[in-house]
Parts: C-alpha cells; sequence; structure tokens
C-alpha cells in the first residue's frame, strides 16, 4: 500500500516521500521534476509496478517542492542533490537500487553516481534535463529579465499559467553541477526517453546525457509527439516494458510481465 511519509532532512527541515513500505532489493527510487512532488502520476505508476513485483520503492520530494518543508526560493540543485544523497543512505542504505529520474530528476540521479556508483544497478531517464537552468531557462531570459534576476535576486517567471520564483542564486548554482563534461563508467544498463514534441527540454539533452556513460549498455528512446512529461499510458508502458528488458529481475517475477502490463 502506497503511503507518505516524512524524514527529517536537518533541524528546521522535512521532506515527504512516497513508499510501498516494501523491503526487497533492488530498490527503484524515482526522482520528480522541477517544481513538481510525489502526488503526480508518475510516482503512483512506479510504486504500483514494484508493488506488483514485490520490489522497494522509493519516490522523494525535495524541499520548497509539493508539502515539503523549506522555501522553494533557498533550494538549488546542491541541497536538493544532498537532500536525495540523505535519503538514500537512510532508507535504502546498503541496497542495491535502479534510480529513475524525470525532468530535473535525471540531473540529481545522475549525480548520485558519484556517490552510490557500485550500488546503482541502473538508470532511467525521462525528459532528461541536465544544466537545464542554465542552458535553457537562463539561456531564454531576456536582457531585462536578467538585469532584474540579478538585482532583486529573484525573478517571477510566469509560465503554463504559473509563476515560479527564479533565483539567481538557483542559477549560480546549477552551473557548479554541471554533468555533462563527466564520465560514468557503470557497467550498467541507462536508457532515456524523449518526446520529439518536448517543448520544455530538447531532444539533444538527452542525447548527449548518453554519452556521459563510457561503459553502460545504453540507450536514447525517442518517442514520436511525445511531450515533455511523458504523462499518457502508452508511454509510461514503455518506460515499465524498458525495465523488464534489462532482465535484473527473478525468473518469478518476470511471470507477472505479461499480468501487469495487460
Amino acid at each position: 500500500m502506497n503511503k507518505i511519509k516524512y524524514i527529517k532532512i536537518s533541524k528546521n527541515i522535512k521532506i515527504r516521500y512516497l513508499t510501498n513500505n516494501l523491503r526487497k532489493n533492488p530498490y527503484i527510487i524515482f526522482l520528480h521534476g522541477f517544481m513538481s512532488d510525489v502526488d503526480g502520476e508518475k510516482p503512483k505508476v512506479f510504486s504500483k509496478f514494484c508493488s506488483k513485483l514485490k520490489l522497494g520503492f522509493f519516490a522523494i520530494e525535495y524541499s520548497g517542492h509539493g508539502k515539503s518543508s523549506g522555501k522553494f526560493t533557498q533550494g538549488n540543485i546542491t541541497k536538493w542533490s544532498n537532500q536525495v544523497n540523505f535519503f538514500i543512505k537512510k532508507k535504502v542504505k546498503n541496497n542495491k537500487f535502479i534510480i529513475i529520474g524525470s525532468s530535473m530528476g535525471s540531473w540529481l540521479s545522475t549525480l548520485q553516481f558519484k556517490h552510490f556508483e557500485k550500488q546503482i544497478k541502473g538508470f532511467i531517464g525521462i525528459g532528461s534535463a541536465p544544466e537545464f537552468l542554465d542552458k535553457v531557462m537562463w539561456k531564454k531570459f531576456t536582457s531585462k529579465m536578467k538585469y532584474e534576476t540579478m538585482k532583486k535576486g529573484v525573478y517571477n517567471l510566469k509560465h503554463g499559467g504559473y509563476e515560479y520564483p527564479i533565483t539567481y542564486q538557483l542559477i549560480k548554482d546549477g552551473r557548479k553541477n554541471k554533468v555533462f563534461n563527466k564520465k560514468i563508467s557503470s557497467k550498467i544498463p541507462v536508457t532515456l526517453f524523449h518526446g520529439t514534441k518536448d517543448e520544455a527540454i530538447p531532444v539533444k539533452f538527452s542525447r548527449k546525457l548518453t554519452k556521459i556513460f563510457t561503459k553502460a549498455k545504453r540507450k536514447l528512446i525517442v518517442i514520436k509527439n511525445g511531450d515533455h512529461s511523458l504523462f499518457l499510458k502508452k508511454y509510461q508502458k514503455k518506460i515499465l516494458k524498458e525495465l523488464y528488458c534489462w532482465r535484473i529481475l527473478s525468473e518469478q517475477e518476470l511471470k507477472l510481465r505479461n499480468q501487469f502490463l495487460t
């Protein structure tokens, strides 16, 4: 059964996480995107998948997101990555896990390899957005928007009916967390999914991200007409099927494949 819980990260910060309360290897860890949360569709889909196969599952919500404590304007890639790191050490401990990142979650996922490379048994990226703060968001800011952000420290970006408070410290911190210049030598399956109609992050980001995994069984699956979220059920099934194809589950668990996906 899915359950929302809290974990204390520091004296003033508690973050939420979704779990199916199972404790079986390999765990599946899901990291959501920018200004998202663990109440969305993807965490529920992956949790159901893991429960069917009796695998442990965690979806982690960063500070300033959803109902986790902390102000969004005080967060950044370093802090959110450190929170994921703290959570894994506390809850997953020395067990093996597969990490799945959506959008910004792929960036945070990639940053975990320097800490848990021997424990990570696979990585799936969905609309991966590493380094997007500087290479996409800041790049699209006009000179006036950049000036206001640097002068006031924050710019309230209106997009899709929402308002996003983009701080200058967030932009600067993102520049300190580059991953495209890294090399990860893990011999694991790495599959990145990206839609051709992703209006937020170009497909080239996923294409470039695959290249940093020098020894992995890497694959880029470009989904025709797919958007940034890849929210539709037909896209979700593609992602779940890919997990099965890695053959990291036991024969008994594989027997449930057709039952779950039909």
